[in-house]
């Protein structure tokens, strides 16, 4: 196993506590929610309702429903005037768009926080994103607005920023898999990223809430192994279905005329609006690697990107052709 990061200390933990946790359907959620319970913690969720979601989701774990960006359910049926020692937020806005963006990603963690606070709450951990460190997005200007005013609150905090995930750089196996070639931006080399996986990323957060090492920080964090460029992702692929390398080229001019058009068209038709930021989204995730950024040099740093875990993107690709896993985009999955 990868080393811890930052590295572990022995001071003991504080123990068990009454957590309540947002996000919690989402596939780190969930990996979350499991994780805190494997640690002794007391979890109660707050979750839309739907069809697919029951009192009995989480064995060990209470559910509560309703909206957590209104905040009359959050404190009734969520909080309900209950004493939490802790709260920890997976939730994120669906699509990434400005309006999305500013009522999840911002005013509802705001309210969340001040909830915290009259449950008695000492600590609030936070998963945020690595790509805040470089903010031209609405999502990320948003998160990073929480991001400080969780820091400047008073209460203990643990700011996760974890680098790409499984999901988001999974989305072209079953186009290799039907015989077209692997799309890349510019020639696959310019970006690297360390993936991190559901469950040694939901382990992480959850041990926020037990190392001392990891509070009142903001905490990089990626997933095992050297940092891994697109072209090196789609040779993988190849290999894993047993087949020559083949890959497509796309300029990224490509992308910045795109983005022209809808912005250029979401002037006299709002709802393009929404599309121009996705397709920003999309831009910026191809020409930004996901790892920490040197403030001095301004340039992305792989060693400096700390890493935990044991599952590798590569592993997960081969239970992916193999059969033996699933596939379940996020919302800002690029391809």
């Amino acid at each position: 196993m990868t080393d811890l990061a930052p590295p572990m200390h022995p001071e003991p933990s504080a123990g068990p506590r009454r957590v309540f946790v947002l996000g919690a359907t989402g596939a780190i959620g969930q990996a979350t929610v499991r994780a805190l319970i494997a640690n002794g913690h007391e979890v109660v969720c707050f979750v839309r309702p739907g069809p697919q979601r029951s009192e009995h989701m989480f064995e060990g774990a209470e559910l509560r429903f309703g909206d957590a960006t209104d905040p009359y359910a959050l404190a009734q049926e969520g909080f309900r005037g209950e004493p939490f020692g802790a709260v920890v937020s997976c939730m994120a806005s669906r699509t990434g768009a400005p309006k999305d963006a500013w009522a999840v990603d911002y005013r509802a963690h705001a309210e969340a926080l001040t909830a915290a606070k009259s449950a008695g709450a000492t600590h609030f951990v936070l998963l945020s994103a690595i790509c805040v460190q470089k903010p031209r997005l609405a999502f990320q200007k948003a998160k990073l607005a929480f991001e400080q005013e969780l820091i400047a609150s008073g209460l203990d905090y643990s700011i996760v920023r974890p680098t790409a995930f499984f999901k988001s750089l999974s989305g072209q196996i079953e186009r290799v898999r039907a015989g077209k070639p692997f799309l890349l931006f510019g020639d696959g080399r310019g970006t690297a990223c360390k993936p991190i996986g559901d469950a040694d990323l939901g382990r992480y957060i959850a041990a926020c809430l037990d190392e001392p090492a990891l509070r009142n920080r903001v905490l990089p964090i990626g997933g095992p192994g050297p940092a891994i460029t697109p072209r090196e992702q789609g040779d993988r692929l190849f290999a894993l279905l047993g087949r020559e390398p083949r890959f497509a080229h796309a300029p990224i001019a490509l992308l910045d005329a795109i983005i022209w058009t809808l912005s250029g068209l979401g002037a006299v038709f709002p709802p393009l609006r929404d599309k121009a930021e996705l397709a920003r989204i999309g831009r910026y995730y191809a020409t930004e690697s996901m790892l920490v950024l040197n403030p001095e040099t301004g340039r992305y740093d792989a060693d400096a990107t700390p890493s935990t875990g044991e599952d590798t993107l590569f592993d997960h690709y081969a239970r992916l052709v193999a059969g033996e896993a699933s596939l379940e985009r996020g919302a800002h999955s690029v391809f």
